[in-house]
């Protein structure tokens, strides 16, 4: 089995990063840190560590010092919980979930939806033709076949998914369609010439990252890119439905306007904040995005020279890749409920400790973001930057298990204590986890307070 260390190492120099970048690194904690029978903290650590040894290299290239990186082991986990462990003038996080998400039983076996979002809802409803209450919800799922429920809840615009084990996954048309593809793919989509590096004391100090995403794996890719100086700029729109407790988490170090891309007057506002971006980061469908006018090729041809990230749920080749998908119905699809349930020696799913896809897949999203900048700044061109939570779920399954990794007891409130600071905010006082990179001489900090979506105007930030 990898240490965390070598683990890191593979992922770096396939990435194209130079391995002697890997002394300044200092990894410390011992697994586990968590109940699971899975390698949750070395997930964590390692992709913090990613993104963190990143921006110490962007700084080396941008005429700064060298520096040491270190990341806690047990501090990555607790911000790859961060959601939970937030809390707003003393006040603990709500209910995450609405009333009928969950584990439900089918005919062969147990779904999970997600109906977090009205419209989800909604859907599952439409198609079980129920009302929204779990009694019913579950009277009706009795009567259906797992996978004709998945398939039919899809196809009217629900997200849910069917437990299967991970031999049965990996037997899917999708699964054989996914084992090819790297962890993270980073590919050249056009011509254009090196940028230079604008002036600054952080390592993105002056670097412009569009953040179109929401929940929890895109928005924590745009706080890292935050964390390390950079200009995110949330764009929502007015009537999208969003996740209260995680924007206030996601939206420290961030700018947030809303753009009604709905409309040609917000697409135009985006073009223009477009033409003068970095980094373009979205977690929109494939076709939705670039029925916006907004697909990588466009944006290249936008802004020559753009970085373009994309996170999908089911990853970008395959007959799922245009699939709607989060965190927990990943795990439930591909294996990693099937598997902890059998290692607890229960009968039904069992979710992983953390949204480890979710938050691993996020400070994936920042590395490869800042990768491909060094490298467009090296040699130039466009780049497309993408990654999914499926790739990421695959990569943590080959990491291997851990014997008896349920037996750990989570983590008590003094455990999380030191991880944690209070800040200001446009909600009130938060107290939150800081950031587990640690560089030595430009620390990781958010310089914007976290700010109620919309409360900025659609434009970048002057600096003198």
């Amino acid at each position: 089995m990898q240490s965390p260390r070598e683990i890191l190492a593979d992922i770096w120099t396939s990435a194209g990063g130079d391995p002697s970048a890997l002394d300044a690194l200092k990894l410390t904690g011992d697994e586990p840190q968590l109940p699971s029978s899975f390698r949750v903290a070395a997930a964590a650590q390692v992709s913090v560590a990613a993104s963190a040894l990143a921006a110490a290299e962007i700084w080396k290239m941008r005429g700064g010092e060298a520096q040491g990186v270190s990341v806690d082991m047990r501090h990555a986990v607790v911000e790859c919980r961060s959601e939970r462990y937030l809390r707003l003038d003393g006040k603990p996080p709500p209910p995450a979930w609405d009333a009928i998400a969950g584990v439900y039983k089918v005919s062969d076996g147990f779904v999970r939806l997600h109906t977090n979002f009205p419209h989800h809802r909604d859907a599952v409803c439409k198609v079980l033709n129920c009302k929204p209450e779990r009694d019913a919800v579950q009277a009706a799922l009795m009567q259906l076949d797992g996978e004709a429920f998945e398939t039919a809840a899809y196809a009217n615009g629900g997200v849910v998914a069917f437990m299967r084990s991970h031999d049965q996954w990996s037997a899917t048309p999708h699964a054989r369609a996914l084992a090819g593809l790297p962890l993270i793919s980073i590919t050249k989509i056009g011509e254009a010439a090196p940028k230079p590096w604008p002036a600054g004391e952080r390592p993105l100090a002056g670097l412009r990252v569009l953040d179109l995403s929401r929940v929890i794996a895109g928005p924590v890719a745009g706080r890292t890119l935050a964390a390390h100086g950079a200009d995110v700029l949330l764009i929502s729109g007015p009537d999208l439905p969003a996740i209260p407790w995680l924007t206030i988490d996601t939206g420290r170090g961030k700018l947030t306007s809303f753009v009604e891309l709905r409309t040609e007057q917000g697409r135009a506002v985006l073009r223009e904040l477009l033409a003068d971006a970095d980094i373009f980061s979205q977690g929109y469908r494939p076709h939705a995005i670039a029925g916006l006018g907004f697909s990588p090729e466009e944006a290249a041809r936008i802004n020559p020279g753009i970085i373009y990230v994309t996170l999908s749920a089911y990853g970008a080749v395959g007959p799922w890749a245009g699939r709607r998908g989060f965190d927990s119905l990943v795990q439930t699809a591909t294996g990693f409920n099937h598997a902890e349930g059998q290692a607890a020696g229960i009968e039904g799913p069992k979710e992983l400790p953390a949204q480890m896809l979710d938050h691993a897949t996020g400070y994936f999203m920042a590395f490869g973001a800042m990768i491909a900048k060094a490298r467009q700044a090296r040699e130039g061109g466009s780049w497309h930057v993408q990654v999914s939570l499926a790739q990421t779920g695959r990569w943590l399954w080959n990491l291997g298990r851990v014997a008896g990794g349920l037996d750990t007891r989570d983590f008590t409130g003094e455990a999380v204590t030191p991880f944690m600071e209070e800040t200001g905010s446009g909600f009130g006082t938060l107290r939150s986890v800081r950031h587990s990179g640690v560089l030595a001489k430009t620390p990781a900090f958010w310089a914007r307070p976290a700010m109620p979506l919309g409360s900025d105007q659609p434009q970048w930030p002057r600096h003198e």
